[in-house]
């Protein structure tokens, strides 16, 4: 299952122009190390995570919340985020504004800023996940691109068909960055045994290193 998803997942990637963005990072986990690369069109979340990296930000973070063919999430759980707010008048809750862009979405693989409801739809500042999603029917993307006022490009439904994701949550969430290499490793962590808070039943805590090369 995991040799079959990094072949899918290298074929279809090869495709794009990584190599024209600026910045990659390095997640090491105990399953091992997955790559990813940050949009340079979402310059705002980009620099977040790359001063965050160099701030220890996310010095033993984990993985705290997993839900299968859905999202692998780590940093600040939103209940600590709650209840470090829950003092605070909205107006003094810091949020980073959203980078939405239509060049990014839910792809499988793809890193996105966690965020509450806020009506802004404005990032956590040290919240991040990542996409595993599912396959989606061309039915399913029709009925969302009616009920999302939206349209998908080729692209997107040919990924959304064969290699899954998450289109639902286009257009709502900041889409920054994907994984270009190691998504097995991703893949695995998001088959683990959770309780049924979505927590994963043994810690799998990451470090994030940029890659300089």
């Amino acid at each position: 299952m995991m040799k079959r998803y990094a072949i899918l997942f290298k074929l279809f990637f090869l495709t794009l122009p990584l190599v024209a963005q600026s910045h990659k990072l390095a997640f090491k986990t105990p399953q091992g190390v997955f790559k990813v690369v940050l949009y340079d069109f979402t310059p705002r979340h980009q620099q977040l995570i790359l001063e965050s990296v160099k701030n220890s930000v996310y010095h033993d973070a984990l993985f705290n919340r997993i839900i299968k063919n859905f999202v692998v999430q780590g940093g600040e759980h939103d209940d600590d985020i709650a209840l470090r707010e829950s003092d605070l008048p909205v107006e003094q809750r810091v949020r980073l504004a959203p980078e939405i862009d239509k060049r990014a979405f839910h792809k499988i693989g793809a890193l996105g800023a966690g965020r509450d409801d806020n009506p802004q739809k404005a990032s956590f500042l040290n919240q991040i996940y990542f996409v595993v999603g599912k396959p989606v029917s061309e039915a399913e993307l029709a009925q969302l691109e009616i009920k999302k006022s939206v349209k998908f490009t080729a692209e997107q439904r040919k990924h959304y068909r064969e290699q899954g994701g998450l289109p639902r949550l286009d257009g709502d969430y900041t889409i920054f960055g994907e994984v270009y290499e190691g998504f097995e490793v991703l893949m695995e962590i998001s088959q683990l045994q959770t309780n049924a808070k979505d927590a994963p039943i043994d810690k799998i805590p990451f470090q994030i290193t940029e890659i300089t090369d």
